[in-house]
This record gives C-alpha cells, structure tokens and sequence, in this order.
C-alpha cells in the first residue's frame, strides 16, 4: 500500500519537525519530548466536535478542548466538574446553574465566558451533524436553544431542559465530545457563507485543552502541540503525533525499530510477536465498544424476521474469537457493554447451520440470496468479514463484500445506502441511555429525520420500542432502570436487525520508556496529557 511504502522511507515526525528549530533525529529513535503513535485514523472525517463521531475524530476532541463536567476514571467514572467547577440542580430537575472555573484562556489567548458555553451549544444544534441529538434530546435545538441556554453573567450558564431527566443521564451527556467548549471569537473569525466555522473546523481547533493542533492531514497524520497553560497544569510530553499506519505488522515493525513510541491496532499474531520483547509492554483497557453487523431493512430480504435471526445464527463466534481477535474482542451479543449499569451476558446465539437454513426456508429463501457487506480495509474488520463471508456460504447466503476506508464506508452507513455494514459503535458518554437510545430507538423513519440513530441508519421502525426506551431516562431508581434494560436487550436480541458479536479489548503496544497511557472506556476517555516518555 502506498501509504505503507512511505512509512518505510521515512518517519513522518521527521518531516514535521524540520519545520521546527529541532534538530532531526535518526529513523530509529524519536524526540523525547515527543510521543509518536503508529495508529489506523483513517476513519476520521472532521476534527470539528459539533460533527466529529468516530472513534479517531473523538479521540482527538478529547485531548483538545474542555467540557463543563468530565468523568474520574479512578473513581468508578464519577462526575466531576471541569470548566464548571460546581452546579446546582433546581427540585424539579428541569433546571442546572454551572459556576465556571474563573481564568480559563483559550489557546487563541482569549478569555473563556459564559457566552463561549452558549455559542458551543447552539452551535452544535444547530448545525446537528451526527453527534447533534446528544443535546437535541434535552429541548434544544436551534429555534429553543437561546431561551433555554442563558449567561446570566460571564461565569455562570444555565441550561433548562425539557423534561425532568435523572440528573446522572443529563450530565453524563454533557461529558459527550458534542459538548465541548470552542473560542467563538476565533470560530466565528473563520466562519464561511454561514457555516458556523465547520469549513475551517474540520482541519483545525479552536480549544483550551491539553493540546491544540499542529497540523492534520487527513489519512495520513495529525499532530498536537501541549498547551503550556491549560489549567489542569502542562501536558508531561510537548507533542503528540499520531500516524495513520493501517497494517498491524507494519505497526509492528515501526515499534520495534523505535520509530514509534506506541502501536495501537496489533493483531492477535502481532500481539503474540511482541509479548516477550524485552523492550516492549502491552497496555490494556475493557473498552465499551461493540463490533455488530447492521442489516438495512430497506432490503427485502433482510427485512424478513427469520432472515435476520438465520443471520444470527451464521456467525461461528467461537471460531472468530480464537482465531482472529483473541485478547482484542470477547464474545458478546447484547447492545449494553460490559460495565455498564443494566448490561446482561446472555449469548442466545451459537453458530448452527440447520436451524439458519430452516429460518431462512421459513422466509421463502431455501436456497439462500445474494447479498453485500461494506467493509473497512483494515483488519481485524476484514479479516472477520471474510470469516463471515465462509460462515455465510454454508447456507447457500452469498456474501459481496465491498472495501472501502473509514469514512467511505461510514459515510454510505449514514445515508443509508449499503445493505449490510460491519462495524463498532462505542459509547458517547458513561450511562447506559448511550447505546440504548441508538440501537433501540427510531423516532422518526423518514430520510429527514432529526435523530439518526443506527436503528435510523437501518431503516428498522420500532414505535414501542422507542417509547419504552425513551421512558426509561426518566428513571430515578437505578435497579428498576437496569431491570428495564435487561428485558429491553433480550427482546433486542430476538427481533433487532443487528449482528451484535463482540465487546473490545483495547490493547496497546508501547517502548517500555514510555509511561502514564490509561486506556479508558470510551475514546473520550483516551488521554494523552499524562504520558511521559523516560
């Protein structure tokens, strides 16, 4: 691949650096101010946080701006506040007042107010890219949202919203990427023909986080410089820079000649490979993120109930597992996460070619059909495709897959246009409302819906559904809400038009000097500001 070719001519960094006053550094060694990451980031399609909603983009938006609240990984993913340093929540939960942390600046220099957390928020509604229904749940959008977002002075924002929502769901989604902090004096600099700035905002930021950004070239790198002057104190490294290198193996042989400090998307055999080199250690984290195949319901065929459950019943989730992504994904069949409050482990399904041959004669299709799978071009997403490609074929189901990058594939996914999409969805925020609301809600089925959800982006029209999933946000009690979800994923399992197989392990690779990486639940939670390279 000729991406591939490049990395093996030289480092990327190298070329980044000679911009600088630095003196260049041989292939087999990088600065020691700087971590440099061997990752697949081809997925990324804007580095704009009122639109970034892929696991890269966000991942980027969470080292780059601040939020109102935030989340405490060592203490069970507690709320905490961040620009906001405390709230209140009015008796009838409609109402929360957000005193801000005074002296916040902005990379730009300028002054972080009151009237820079109104800007974002309208921003983000308004324009509602994907990420945009986080807060359109709440009542806001572009029309409400300047009466229910006010700066009754410049250190103090209140947000009123539409229904008394359990205060932890309303919070947890304010630690969302779609609720970050951007410098509307320098947005609103590089606005064009009315775009909020998302032109400008897709290559560049306008934060006060831990790192602004250098320099992003999409496919092939993005680097971030350290805020010396965040408030949460100076990043411990002065750079980051993240190569997109899309081969496991390729990462591989980048880490272990020193041209990369971290390898962030090893295989099963790479991670074997590495596992006794004495100047390598692996880093792991249970990540929210589910691995699931989404039927199109617009297809006739998939349509049909039994050919959704014959499907279910043609993945050999064992064989995938230990062949393929083994202490990188474990099995598992449900929407809700491990970790998370309501999740269940219940597997229903089992690969058994009699019982999906017999559903898909119940469906009229005893000799099977023809069917195609958008597929990302980087493993182990291809590997696991052509797996199920076998599996399918024992049953007569011929399986097309169609490769294409991240935001080739995502993009089709989004206007719904593919027939079967394999892919991960991870969590937006900590509550378990995250998954629950885009795999089991659908309010609206029409081309211009305001929330497109995956149940949306499958075309599966679920009224009951919705409504119950819907209510269950406004559940104080937090066992009738988990026994809620339980019965909500075990009908979900029966009927849904989604392949749920695996949860992720996320493993890093990473030169046994470099020090501080946690891995978090979700790419929000993916920091880099405590990383220190010895």
């Amino acid at each position: 691949m000729r991406h591939i070719a490049k990395l093996m001519v030289a480092s990327a960094f190298t070329a980044l650096l000679a911009t600088t006053a630095q003196t260049t550094v041989s292939l087999a060694q990088t600065p020691k101010d700087t971590v440099v990451m061997a990752k697949q980031i081809d997925d990324i399609i804007s580095l704009d946080p009122a639109e970034a909603f892929e696991f890269s983009g966000v991942e980027v938006g969470a080292n780059v701006y601040d939020k109102l609240v935030g989340v405490n990984l060592a203490d069970g993913n507690k709320i905490v506040g961040e620009l906001a340093e405390s709230w209140t929540v009015s008796p009838d939960q409609l109402t929360y007042t957000f005193k801000l942390r005074p002296g916040v600046k902005f990379h730009s220099g300028n002054a972080l107010t009151a009237e820079d957390v109104v800007y974002s928020i309208q921003r983000a509604v308004t324009l509602n890219k994907s990420p945009g229904f986080i807060l359109a749940q709440f009542g806001l959008n572009k029309d409400t949202v300047l009466d229910k977002v006010k700066a009754t002075d410049a250190g103090t924002v209140v947000i009123t919203v539409s229904q008394p929502f359990a205060p932890t769901f309303f919070l947890n989604c304010l630690t969302s990427g779609v609720a970050s902090v951007v410098d509307s004096k320098l947005v609103k600099a590089n606005e064009k023909d009315g775009d909020w700035g998302n032109g400008w905002m897709k290559l560049n930021s306008a934060g006060s986080g831990a790192y602004k950004v250098r320099a992003y070239r999409p496919n092939e790198q993005y680097a971030l410089d350290a805020n010396e002057s965040w408030y949460k104190g100076a990043p411990k490294n002065k750079r980051v820079i993240v190569r997109h290198v899309a081969e496991p193996a390729s990462q591989r042989l980048l880490l272990e000649k020193g041209d990369v400090d971290m390898a962030r998307n090893l295989s099963k055999d790479q991670l074997a490979g590495v596992k006794d080199n004495k100047d390598v250690e692996i880093v792991q984290g249970t990540k929210g993120y589910i691995l699931y195949l989404g039927l199109n319901q617009k297809n006739p065929n998939l349509a049909k109930p039994e050919v959704r459950e014959a499907l279910k019943y043609l993945v050999d989730y064992s064989a995938i597992e230990k062949n393929i992504v083994e202490g990188t994904y474990k099995h598992h069949e449900s929407f809700l996460p491990n970790g998370f409050l309501g999740a269940i482990d219940d597997k229903p399904y089992k690969f058994d070619v009699a019982k999906a041959k017999e559903l898909l004669a119940k469906a009229g299709l005893p000799n099977g059909f023809t069917v195609t799978m958008d597929t990302r071009s980087v493993n182990p997403i291809t590997d696991i495709a052509q797996a199920i490609q076998s599996n399918w074929a024992q049953a007569g189901v011929k399986l097309e897959l169609i490769p294409g990058d991240g935001k080739q594939t995502l993009t089709k996914y989004r206007a719904r246009t593919h027939d079967i999409y394999i892919g991960q969805w991870g969590p937006d925020y900590l509550d378990p409302h995250t998954n629950a609301e885009t795999f089991a809600i659908n309010a609206d089925n029409g081309e211009d819906a305001k929330s497109k959800t995956l149940a949306w982006r499958n075309a599966w029209d679920i009224p009951e559904m919705t409504k119950k999933t819907q209510a269950n946000v406004l559940e104080s009690d937090a066992e009738k809400r988990a026994e809620i979800y339980g019965d909500l994923q075990r009908e979900h399992q029966k009927v849904s038009p989604f392949v749920i197989m695996f949860q992720q392990i996320e493993v890093t690779a990473e030169r046994k000097n470099v020090k501080g990486w946690v891995i978090g639940p979700s790419s929000d939670t993916n920091f880099y500001a405590p990383i220190t390279k010895g």
